[in-house]
């Protein structure tokens, strides 16, 4: 089985392929999203009016983004207010850019970093390790992984594939010792490696799930204490956000976390909410010295205006999507080659690295069921968008030479009756020497895949233009002998009564 390193620069089939053909992988995904979806409904079926909020919440993302240039500039001024250092970014190195001169200017060597999928979105570990500056992420599940040398798999668990014998080794590796597959065993050993990396830290890094404008705080979630430990012992506290994470009021940001809680993980709320307005004031026993927000663009403003994609904007990041997509379930998140997966992530890879050719590809992993919208808080229409990136790819001349073939070829013969009636007669000639017991079961070519997981009906040998057609004649012959049988039984009454004349009867006097 190839590793993830070893897929990297595949293609989505090549790595298709590979998710399929590891049980185990399937196994882990579709347990854990299990979990995840039958906790959701019982925590909104308790919370009750769940379309109502969904909707609130819809109106809320929507009204944000429609006057986002309003909103962030009254965010970013509210943390400039709260001292805080504000840089715009338009490009992801640009970014990391910027992260690097902060760090440099604090002479960091070591970083301590709390979830942030934005930093993931800019390959920010990497280029850290390239400064010869180490990063240690501390959330449980990114902290297994940077030990694997693996990303993330799922936006809010990201060892989705890794089960505790797998955690015990890979701890086991890292520290010299055997550790037994026990939860408590290895949350212990995690939390006494990280503990150090908190208090030596000279940088904390974190995301933000939610700015909000009308103060300037910015508003992390978390079910493990490291974040309030990277937002308080290092001296220096950077948060890289995406532009669109933002909210108008506190009282909108009520509504987008019990959406958000409930989605993700499906609990009341999670158990650590922080907002941070600033670094730490004078008289405040904790919190850093310097706080600095790095919003990143990264192709986010190109969605702005456009009809169809601007709605993936809206996206709170609770995975909620991922849970129930059938393909994700199958396939998991390093299918996808990219920092977001599943539903969301298949639209929003291809729009933010621009890359309808290669990213393009991901419209295609997906059934269009429609279970990605059922699910999605703020109802995000994802699966229409994907059939949206099919249409660009078709229109844009990127979908195989093969495929553009075959549809022209489709084009030609249903837009003419005479090749119409050719093809369906000449199919049924091809296909019969496949059939068995009236089905196909082994077919050949690019129908080969269809017949692995189910059999392929036969043609039959009258088509319902055949069958109409002669119908309609049968119908008509039908008539015929209908109407020569009542003029031969009109014909029969006449001739009587020139009879009855000719022999002086018909008449009484």
């Amino acid at each position: 089985m190839a590793s993830e390193k070893e897929l990297i620069g595949t293609g989505l089939k090549k790595r298709t392929e590979e998710a399929l053909a590891n049980d185990f992988l399937r196994k882990a995904v579709a347990f854990t999203t299990d979990k995840l979806k039958t906790a959701k409904l019982q925590v909104t079926d308790d919370f009750g009016h769940w379309e109502d909020w969904r909707e609130r919440g819809r109106q809320i993302r929507k009204h944000v983004v429609d006057h986002l240039d309003y909103y962030l500039t009254q965010f970013t001024d509210n943390v400039s207010k709260a001292g805080g250092h504000v840089y715009f970014c338009q490009t992801g190195d640009e970014a990391v850019k910027t992260f690097m001169e902060i760090a440099e200017k604090r002479r960091a060597k070591l970083v301590a970093k709390g979830k942030s999928m934005v930093s993931e979105e800019i390959h920010l570990n990497r280029h850290l390790e390239e400064r010869g500056i180490e990063a240690i992420e501390t959330d449980l599940g990114e902290y297994i992984l940077q030990l694997a040398k693996e990303t993330p798999s799922h936006l809010i668990i990201p060892a989705i594939h890794k089960n505790k014998q797998q955690i015990a080794d890979i701890f086991s590796e890292e520290a010299g010792e055997t550790f037994a597959p026990e939860t408590k065993v290895l949350a212990k050993y995690a939390k006494q490696r990280l503990r150090n990396y908190f208090l030596e830290a000279d940088i904390g890094l974190t995301g933000c799930n939610f700015g909000v404008a009308e103060s300037g705080a910015i508003t992390l979630v978390s079910n493990e204490g490291n974040g309030r430990m990277v937002t308080t012992l290092p001296k220096c506290h950077v948060v890289v956000m995406g532009m669109e994470r933002l909210v108008p009021t506190y009282d909108d940001l009520e509504v987008v976390l019990n959406l958000l809680a409930r989605s993700a993980t499906g609990q009341k709320l999670t158990t650590y909410t922080s907002m941070i307005t600033g670094p730490r004031r004078e008289g405040e026993l904790d919190g850093p010295e310097e706080l600095h927000l790095i919003v990143l663009d990264n192709g986010r403003s190109a969605q702005l205006g456009d009809p169809v994609f601007q709605e993936v904007l809206h996206c709170i990041r609770c995975a909620a999507c991922l849970n129930v997509c059938p393909v994700y379930r199958h396939v998991g998140g390093h299918t996808y080659g990219s920092v977001y997966s599943g539903p969301i992530g298949a639209v929003l890879t291809p729009l933010l690295q621009q890359d309808m050719k290669e990213a393009g590809q991901l419209a295609y992993a997906s059934s269009l069921c429609g279970a990605c919208y059922e699910a999605c808080p703020v109802k995000i229409p994802l699966h229409d968008m994907l059939v949206q990136l099919r249409a660009r790819k078709v229109r844009l001349g990127l979908t195989p030479l093969a495929e553009r073939a075959a549809f022209k070829t489709f084009r030609t013969t249903f837009g003419n009756v005479t090749l119409y009636k050719m093809a369906t007669k000449s199919a049924y000639y091809m296909m019969k020497p496949l059939v068995s017991q009236g089905v196909i079961k082994k077919a050949p070519g690019p129908a080969a895949g269809w017949t692995q997981s189910r059999h392929f009906p036969m043609k039959p040998k009258l088509s319902f233009r055949d069958r109409w057609e002669a119908l309609q004649q049968e119908l008509k012959q039908q008539a015929g002998r209908s109407e020569a049988g009542a003029a031969r039984g009109q014909a029969v009454p006449g001739r009587d009564e020139a009879d009855c004349s000719a022999k002086g009867g018909g008449r009484h006097e």
